[in-house]
């Protein structure tokens, strides 16, 4: 009997689905565990890997959780596609903030944060062997959920002459015909990168020329260090004929842990997202909902206030570092910033320098895809005066070295 139950075990392998077996691993849990590893030997870590935010939420959707976990609509589940309070609150915040018109009921789908939405649309999209691109480096998901669905997953180079923005004329004519997706994502995560609205409009004539979709991953709406506010792509001419585009709530109003989003766009392709999600995932809370609600009928001016702070932080860290010899790229936003690695060192291998000799945790750049080798990506969710520590460590361990 123990001989059948341990081949039993030994012959699971064999029954997991091709797809799972696919897999990369999650940069970011791999983070975690080097950083709790270094912890319990009882180093003193600044984690500057994770992208989790550090404050609390504008105190009015606060106040708006506690009185929706008080209403007794609220005990019940939510309608598959979003409270229609929440889904016209987004309609608003679109008209308000980009000038752009949405139908509630056809154009948006209330969903647990924009990760939920990236594996949606590509669950929904993307058949095996489908071609995927996305200008590199790129945040790990596209990725791993294209790993999922058995695509085949292409970075479009960039660099930081050109603002880490893909030259999209220089993408040979063979990819755009056989491109399946083209995921955009400003501003950028790794990079700080921001679309320009001529840069938006060469992709959007683009997908109709070669006909494919856009996705643009808009999680740091808001979080803009420019003048200029950073700019939906559904406000392109033409763009809402071929795109989607993700929100978070999590970045805007610092609630990662609540899980809040939504997905706007092309109402045909936004119908086909809502048949799939009704089937596979779980529907975004009803008190966060009616918590998102209020934040996005507010007037944003929380947002803005962080955004400065953000920008702030990041100025920071780039002067610290920059003290230490090191160039950290300029960036128009996000929670991000990017940063070259030493001449002569492996991203990897810096990395793991930094969190033995400085105590400070980063993520190698080569996990946002091969485009990214030679940088490393440092997370601005810690007070300004942990970022200048972290800075002077980094300055002290190059120096000693």
């Amino acid at each position: 009997m123990a001989q059948e139950i341990d081949e039993a075990v030994m012959n699971m392998t064999g029954m997991l689905a091709q797809r799972a077996k696919s897999i990369p691993d999650n940069p970011f849990a791999s983070a975690d565990a080097r950083v709790a590893a270094a912890m319990a030997q009882g180093a003193d870590v600044i984690d500057l890997s994770k992208g989790n935010p550090d404050g609390e939420p504008p105190e009015f959707m606060i106040e708006a959780a506690v009185k929706a976990s008080h209403d007794p609509a609220d005990f019940r589940y939510a309608p598959f596609d979003g409270k229609p309070a929440y889904l016209q609150a987004a309609a608003h915040w679109y008209r308000q903030e980009h000038g752009v018109a949405l139908d509630p009921v056809t154009q948006l789908l209330a969903v647990s944060g924009a990760s939920v939405g990236i594996g949606l649309t590509i669950q929904t999209l993307v058949n095996p062997d489908d071609l995927v691109l996305v200008p590199g480096p790129y945040y790990p998901q596209y990725e791993g959920s294209t790993a999922v669905a058995q695509g085949h997953l292409e970075a479009l180079p960039t660099d930081a002459e050109h603002g880490f923005l893909p030259d999209l004329d220089a993408v040979p004519e063979s990819l755009w015909k056989r491109a399946k997706l083209l995921i955009l994502n400003y501003p950028n995560n790794p990079t700080g990168a921001a679309a320009t609205p001529e840069f938006f409009a060469q992709a959007v004539a683009l997908a109709k020329r070669y006909d494919f979709v856009i996705m643009h991953d808009f999680a740091y709406a808001g979080i803009g260090f420019d003048d200029q506010p950073p700019i939906s792509l559904l406000s392109t001419p033409g763009a809402v004929d071929v795109a989607v585009e993700l929100c978070s709530l999590s970045k805007m109003y610092m609630i990662a842990g609540w899980r809040g989003g939504f997905v706007a766009g092309n109402p045909e392709l936004m119908h086909a997202l809502k048949m799939v999600h009704r089937q596979t995932s779980l529907l975004m809370g009803t008190t966060v909902q009616d918590a998102g609600a209020a934040g996005l009928n507010s007037n944003q001016a929380t947002v803005r206030v962080l955004a400065e702070r953000y920008k702030k932080r990041f100025l920071t860290l780039q002067r610290g570092l920059a003290a230490a010899g090191l160039t950290v790229c300029d960036s128009h936003g996000g929670l991000f910033a990017w940063m070259k690695v030493p001449d002569g060192v492996s991203d990897a291998e810096f990395s793991r320098w930094l969190l033995a000799q400085a105590g400070v945790a980063v993520i190698a750049g080569s996990d946002f895809g091969p485009t990214g080798a030679g940088y490393v990506r440092l997370s601005l969710l810690r007070p300004e005066s942990d970022l200048a520590e972290a800075a002077r460590r980094i300055r002290e361990a190059l120096q000693s070295d």
